[in-house]
């Protein structure tokens, strides 16, 4: 049995989470193996019909030169028009202009690995049975 170290491990408080100082010390560890990096930035998409409904979003943040797709949604009743396209191309574009050379994203089997397909993703990783009887995907594609 490995001996009892002198550490509490304790949730973080509010204040300990708003200060960043994790990050920061993260941050400062990575400097020394891939020099020094903008911090994260976030991309914040919203598409809305004529009567001003949400019916397609998309939320990502770049992060060491790289789109992380985190969420990509749109309405069924907006689906098959190319809104989903134009999001995730808008939102790679932004991302070009803040300097970052591909994206990566996870979806489910259920969800659309074949639409990201189409706009040039490829399959980098796999979980399968990640939810029951559904796969994990990972995908990237390089600008």
């Amino acid at each position: 049995m490995p001996p009892t170290l002198p550490f509490t491990i304790s949730p973080a408080t509010e204040e300990e989470v708003r200060s960043g100082d994790l990050g920061q010390h993260l941050r400062e560890f990575n400097y020394r193996s891939v020099g020094e990096y903008p911090q994260q930035e976030g991309i914040r998409l919203n598409a809305k019909d004529a009567d001003g409904e949400l019916v397609g979003g998309l939320r990502a943040i770049v992060f060491l030169h790289w789109l992380r797709v985190e969420v990509v949604w749109v309405a069924d009743a907006a689906r098959g028009q190319g809104l989903g396209s134009r999001l995730l191309a808008q939102a790679e574009a932004q991302a070009r202009g803040m300097g970052a050379i591909g994206a990566a994203l996870e979806t489910f089997t259920w969800q659309a690995p074949g639409f990201y397909a189409k706009q040039g993703y490829v399959e980098s990783g796999r979980i399968t049975d990640y939810a029951k009887g559904y796969d994990l995907i990972t995908m990237s594609k390089r600008f």
